[in-house]
């Protein structure tokens, strides 16, 4: 059950206090009424001890109202059913003990399911109706007794019940939440995976090849094929380690890649064949965007560099990268041939769009007039003050 929206801002200590002020303010409200004068009495007043007995035996019981919320209601509903039947609060004075009862209503609606709180509220306006018809004189009075007693009270319940079910709701708008929070975090690890996994695989697939073919002709030349291999492996295992790392609450975060990393990528596309003409111009302060951009180009620029690596080498490319006040522009171009997509794009210009998405960009990759492929993509960023 959710938690009152009092006690998420209050401490229990401080919510009994309150609760038992209230008791004190409630009884010593309804002890002047308790002193009306009786008809059944022949006119005679209440003796002062009487009214303040009655008075805080129908006020004190609110201070344990959140701990026993159904049998607070029942033990007030019971003292006024008596004291309406004993003549000490006449009929027409009624109306007094109805705040003490309303307010027991409330609470067993916002702290009791449904069922229960309705069937506990609906016997306990039944007692109540018990001494209110036992003292009304005819049919007509007891009627609207009853019917005076049950305006002053259910709306006590429903409002409760309403705060019950708001506050339910925003419970499981929570629960949405949190599980939401974590998809889109697999989703993101799952496509940095993807990124870092595809790039550094097609370049050691691409060595290994080269390895393998000058094995036996030129084994120096094999060797740096395998010197490659080794240092792309480790670079992809730090990546891969980064990426895993924030899922670990004990890891601290390693710094992401961004801007100043594009000169890496452009050395590594070298290694697979493609030579890549990288071109960052920068137009706004330094260190003013954002770092989630900076990931984003990061990578867009590195899935577009490996897909020529996989598809166009050996090739020449060209990465521009324009760093605008307000948004970033990378164009990926190359001169290579690459087989035609059948059946859609591929995954990484599906993540490539993803990206782009995420930050409200605008995306087009596609094939050039003459030869080649194109990538662009821009992504608005907000400067912090």
């Amino acid at each position: 059950m959710t938690a009152p929206l009092l006690t998420r801002r209050m401490r229990p200590v401080d919510l009994y206090t309150v609760d038992a002020l209230l008791a004190v303010a409630v009884g010593g409200l309804l002890c002047p009424y308790a002193a009306l004068e009786s008809p059944m009495h022949g006119g005679v007043r209440e003796p002062l001890w009487v009214s303040v007995l009655v008075g805080m035996a129908l006020g004190l019981p609110l201070a344990v109202r959140r701990r026993w919320p159904m049998t607070v209601a029942v033990v007030i509903s019971s003292i006024t059913t008596v004291v309406l039947v004993t003549g000490v609060i006449p009929n027409f004075a009624a109306a007094a003990p109805a705040f003490a009862i309303a307010l027991s209503f409330y609470t067993v609606a916002v702290s009791t399911p449904t069922r229960r709180s309705l069937l506990c509220a609906t016997g306990c306006l039944a007692l109540v109706s018990v001494g209110l018809v036992l003292t009304a004189g005819d049919l007509w009075s007891r009627t609207g007794a009853v019917a005076y007693a049950a305006v002053m009270v259910a709306p006590a319940w429903v409002i409760g019940w309403l705060v019950r079910e708001r506050r339910a709701l925003a419970a499981r708008q929570s629960d949405q939440l949190i599980v939401q929070t974590a998809a889109e975090e697999r989703l993101r690890v799952a496509r940095e995976l993807h990124d870092v996994v595809a790039h550094t695989l097609s370049l050691i697939v691409v060595k290994a090849a080269v390895a393998n073919h000058v094995a036996e002709a030129d084994p120096r030349e094999a060797g740096a094929a395998l010197r490659v291999i080794e240092e792309t492996g480790r670079t992809a295992l730090a990546d891969v380690r980064r990426v895993l790392g924030v899922l670990r609450e004990d890891t601290p975060y390693a710094p992401t890649p961004g801007l100043d990393e594009l000169p890496f990528l452009a050395r590594q596309a070298a290694i697979g064949g493609v030579d890549v003409q990288l071109d960052v111009r920068r137009e706004e302060p330094a260190g003013a965007v954002p770092e989630s951009v900076g990931l984003a180009v990061y990578r867009i620029v590195q899935e577009a560099v490996t897909n020529v690596v996989k598809h166009a080498a050996p090739a020449a490319c060209r990465a521009t990268v324009t760093v605008l006040p307000d948004e970033v522009r990378v164009e990926v171009t190359d001169d290579g041939q690459r087989p035609v997509l059948l059946g859609g794009e591929g995954h990484g210009l599906i993540g490539m769009r993803e990206r782009v998405a995420l930050h409200g960009g605008e995306f087009r990759a596609g094939p050039r007039s003459d030869c080649g492929f194109t990538v662009t993509a821009s992504l608005p960023y907000r400067v912090a003050a």
